[in-house]
């Protein structure tokens, strides 16, 4: 599964599915501005992890190849308590989920201009913080319940409605003793 997820194109086809739950390689390839060979190879290094099947339901007849992500409640990277098998792998994918995040980030900051301004008041991302002060074993049944809640929000979504939009959720979240240099810039010192 690391190995699936450490590649940008790969995350790029889950996230896809957000949008389209039962897509053909050919769709995701032009949604995505990719060549559709190229996103069948990856669509079955995927299903090959356990991120996707397919979804014969779907299909026009018997040739035709329709995908579907495997629901997961959430994808979370450490805190588990289990060491990565192969840790230069392991640190390939949390290094693609930041760049990820990063980007969350900037498409978020990119509206607060608008928002500001009032010139944009639908709600098309957010940026806030909060803290909380629990033990380990509180924290983790915190996240269970955003997690659900987020998964509560989904299923009760009413297909086709106007105004829908694929909302990405990221949540960070770090105790007050997190190494605060690691990933450090060592400018933001000076």
């Amino acid at each position: 599964m690391l190995k699936a997820l450490a590649n940008p194109l790969r995350r790029r086809i889950l996230a896809s599915f957000n949008r389209n739950p039962h897509s053909r390689a050919a769709d995701i390839a032009a949604a995505l501005g990719e060549p559709a060979n190229k996103i069948s190879f990856h669509l079955r290094v995927l299903a090959d992890a356990g991120l996707i099947v397919e979804s014969p339901e779907h299909a026009r007849d018997g040739r035709d190849r329709v995908w579907t992500a495997v629901e997961v409640e959430s994808l979370g990277v450490a805190g588990t308590g289990v060491p990565a098998a192969d840790p230069v792998l392991a640190d390939a994918v949390i290094r693609g989920l930041v760049e990820d995040h990063q980007a969350l980030l900037q498409r978020v900051l990119a509206d607060m201009p608008e928002y500001l301004r009032g010139e944009q008041t639908t709600g098309r991302g957010t940026f806030s913080t909060s803290h909380a002060v629990l033990t380990p074993a509180e924290f983790e049944a915190l996240l269970h319940t955003i997690h659900r809640a987020i998964r509560e929000a989904h299923d009760a979504h009413v297909k086709g409605a106007e105004g829908t939009r694929v909302y990405d959720i990221d949540i960070l979240a770090a105790s007050d003793d997190a190494d605060p240099g690691v990933g450090r810039d060592p400018r933001l010192d000076r």
